[in-house]
């Protein structure tokens, strides 16, 4: 599929075929890509821990979610996916990375971030692991962790206090066509580039070619 192809094709998918699981050769593919992903310095300040099996899937969910409490449409949705990957950040790889020789700092002092590059690195290795699943036939969808419930999924996944939980993908095969239910928010409508890009200067609007 060409590029082009498959970004208008992208959109968040919220519910799979559970029969369908997704390959080990494909996750291996989507996670491959994913490592070539730029960031700061070359610091790779990312990690992902993969969930492929309905035993490790199930316990995202019990650590995510209130045993009690009755599941709404979107976790139903969500549940049915297959494989799941959680997608961390490693601050201290670009405070280190950033302190040595060839960078000229003397410090790791974080307030020479003030945009966390180790969140927004970690991002663009999720975006692509989206955009190489459409391209292999599947569908995805990134989602957070709500924080009340960060603390059960570190220590259901064993995931060190230095890494942050920026997202989830939840990926496996589109379900039947007509079948998912489709985010009321896309009724809001997409943005035209006349109104989110600027020519030259913040408020001059970029005009489309002809």
């Amino acid at each position: 599929m060409e590029f082009e192809q498959v970004v208008r094709a992208r959109r968040m998918v919220r519910s799979y075929r559970p029969d369908r699981p997704v390959s080990r050769e494909v996750l291996t593919r989507l996670l491959d890509l994913a490592v070539r992903a730029p960031s700061a310095g070359f610091s790779q300040g990312w990690d992902f821990v993969v969930l492929s099996t309905p035993e490790q899937v199930g316990r995202f969910w019990a650590a995510t979610t209130e045993p009690d409490r009755e599941p709404d449409r979107w976790l139903r949705g969500m549940r049915t996916a297959p494989a799941l990957i959680l997608c961390l950040s490693d601050r201290d790889a670009y405070l280190d990375r950033y302190a040595e020789p060839d960078k000229g700092w003397t410090d790791r002092d974080e307030a020479r971030w003030p945009v966390p590059y180790w969140d927004v690195d970690t991002g663009m290795a999720s975006m692509i692991i989206l955009l190489a699943a459409v391209d292999a036939g599947l569908a995805g969808c990134f989602f957070g962790v709500p924080p009340t419930r960060t603390g059960t999924v570190r220590e259901a996944f064993a995931i060190p206090s230095e890494r942050r939980i920026v997202g989830v993908i939840s990926l496996g095969h589109p379900p039947e066509p007509g079948t998912d239910r489709r985010s009321p928010s896309l009724r809001r409508g997409r943005k035209p580039i006349e109104d989110v890009c600027h020519d030259g200067a913040f408020g001059s609007p970029f005009e489309r070619e002809g």
